[in-house]
């Protein structure tokens, strides 16, 4: 079993941004279920702390969530975007 700060050789990089937020900070994951929640748990960070920018982004996410179709082919261009990812 690896510890929590061993890397692997399979982790890909992406940012808050390009998962919907709304900052640079970067995640490192092997898997895109790794990757979401990584953000998921910034996410929870940020609104904790009442980020005006990440509860901006939250609301559109929110506003998505609406239309279950929406969700789910934003869901999957995000899973396409994290396998077109180069490894680290």
């Amino acid at each position: 079993m690896r510890s929590i700060i061993e890397r692997s050789d399979f982790m890909k990089t992406m940012t808050c941004r390009q998962l919907g937020g709304a900052c640079d900070m970067e995640f490192h994951a092997e898997t895109f279920e790794e990757m979401a929640e990584l953000s998921r748990k910034h996410g929870m960070e940020m609104y904790e702390k009442g980020d005006p920018e990440h509860l901006e982004a939250m609301e559109k996410m929110k506003e998505l969530m609406k239309d279950p179709i929406a969700v789910e082919e934003w869901y999957e261009l995000k899973r396409e975007e994290f396998d077109e990812q180069e490894l680290d």
